[in-house]
């Protein structure tokens, strides 16, 4: 442990200037304008994993964002640790909200402030820099491959076909991610659940044209009113989803991990002092964690129409649109609750109105198995960085991919994340904190030692 940490304090800056110098690189992947930004930054990571230490490294491309994959093999004997992370990021808007540039990251009160600090081009490159130290001490307990993708915010939609045809290539004993959070940094924890999604676009049309709402204003169908009494009708007053069937699937927790989970932390008082809210809101007999953890949701994401520019213009648009997910338990598919969302949706539609259903990306809720090697042995490796055991959490969130892992490969995942609540992930003036980026690194070099002695 000390060999470790002298090489992070010796490297200290340098780890860091990387580290801004990727953040600058602009890949949004969800807008074409970026394409070339998306590409310079796979060739970028390609060449900090050769410099690492890899044996090799190369951008693979697919249908959409080209994929980084590297490996270094010790032994073809020794355990083989699957690191997966992505290199894509949101986009910045709104643009106004951000305190600093998104892709000129700067250094306030010990965070970098850029897109992507925290998610996640911070934690995958923790593991870059980790393989890099153990690579220069000549200590690398076990093979290492690397998967970084570029289309993770834009739902991994040709992952899976890439996994499919390189089954071979990636062999492993186990799969490393580091995407989600820590309850505090001195409060480690490790996220042992995540939930799944399910994303659709909803468009309401009206009449054939945007009309003088004067001259029409009370006698034709407006789709923007109506999307939004289509919309409040999608809960009840308890705070439950009311399509027909939704809760059908879900899968209860029991009263035993209920209380299991409830020995994490949380104080409603600072959660509502950090958001600036008066109140919390949310489905009837569960507590705010659990609402944010084990129950599914449905939210909308996105409303549109009619005129939003400067000033005024009395117009009753022809069409208005919503994006809306749904945060799915374990025994929920994206498949079925898309079908149920579809059918309640355009059963609940006036006569006046024509609706239309577009299924964007989804994935799987799971539960990963806290029996692992992999599990035991990040939970060990946190406990000696951090001096203290970390606690298991259920994450809110969604990583698609881990339930593709598991069901392609057929390996586990550790969700291995360093990041905070507060890292203000897709929103504007997102951060990374320094003490979580070089923490991060240590951890993950003695994962690799504590993984080798016991798989």
């Amino acid at each position: 442990m000390k060999e470790i940490k002298k090489y992070v304090d010796a490297n200290k800056q340098r780890f860091i200037d990387e580290l801004l110098e990727l953040l600058s690189i602009p890949s949004v992947s969800a807008d074409p304008a970026y394409k070339n930004d998306v590409a310079k930054t796979a060739e970028w990571v390609k060449k900090s994993l050769l410099t690492a230490g890899a044996d090799k490294a190369e951008v693979m491309p697919t249908k959409g964002h080209p994929i980084v994959f590297a490996e270094k093999i010790v032994d073809k004997k020794l355990p083989t640790v699957l690191v997966y992370g992505h290199y894509d990021v949101q986009p910045p808007d709104p643009i106004d909200l951000w305190t600093s540039p998104p892709f000129k990251p700067v250094i306030k009160d010990g965070k970098i402030f850029a897109r992507g600090a925290c998610d996640d081009k911070g934690q995958m490159y923790m593991h870059v820099k980790a393989f890099e130290l153990l690579m220069k001490q000549g200590k690398l307990p076990c093979n290492v491959k690397f998967l970084i993708e570029g289309e993770e915010e834009v739902g991994s939609e040709h992952l899976g076909d890439f996994v499919k045809k390189n089954k071979k290539k990636l062999e492993a004993d186990i799969i490393l991610i580091s995407d989600t959070d820590i309850i505090a940094n001195d409060i480690p924890s490790i996220s042992v659940g995540l939930r799944g999604l399910s994303y659709v676009q909803v468009e309401v049309t009206g009449p054939n044209r945007d009309l003088h709402s004067g001259v029409y204003g009370g006698a034709v169908p407006n789709p923007i009113n109506i999307l939004c009494d289509m919309i409040s009708s999608l809960k009840d007053k308890d705070g439950r989803i009311t399509i027909p069937g939704f809760y059908k699937d879900v899968v209860k927790v029991s009263n035993k991990d209920r209380k299991e989970l409830a020995k994490a932390p949380f104080s409603l008082k600072e959660y509502k002092k950090d958001l600036d809210i008066k109140d919390v809101v949310g489905e009837k007999g569960y507590t705010t964690s659990e609402r944010a953890s084990i129950r599914p949701t449905l939210d909308v994401n996105g409303i549109w129409g009619g005129y939003t520019g400067e000033g005024s213009k009395t117009v009753i648009a022809s069409k208005a649109y919503a994006k809306i997910s749904m945060r799915l338990v374990p025994n929920q598919t994206p498949e079925k609750a898309v079908a149920m969302f579809t059918k309640h949706f355009q059963k609940i539609a006036p006569s006046s109105v024509k609706v239309k259903v577009i299924p964007f990306h989804g994935g799987d809720a799971l539960v990963l198995n806290t029996k692992s090697a992999g599990y035991s042995a990040a939970s060990r490796a946190m406990e000696t960085t951090f001096g203290k055991k970390p606690i298991p959490t259920r994450g809110g969130g969604s990583i698609p991919i881990v339930a593709l892992f598991k069901k392609e490969l057929g390996l586990d995942s550790v969700l291995f994340g360093f990041g905070l609540n507060s890292d203000n992930i897709h929103s504007p003036n997102e951060h990374y904190g320094i003490f979580n980026y070089l923490k991060g690194i240590e951890t993950i070099a003695l994962f690799h030692h504590y993984f080798a002695e016991k798989a």
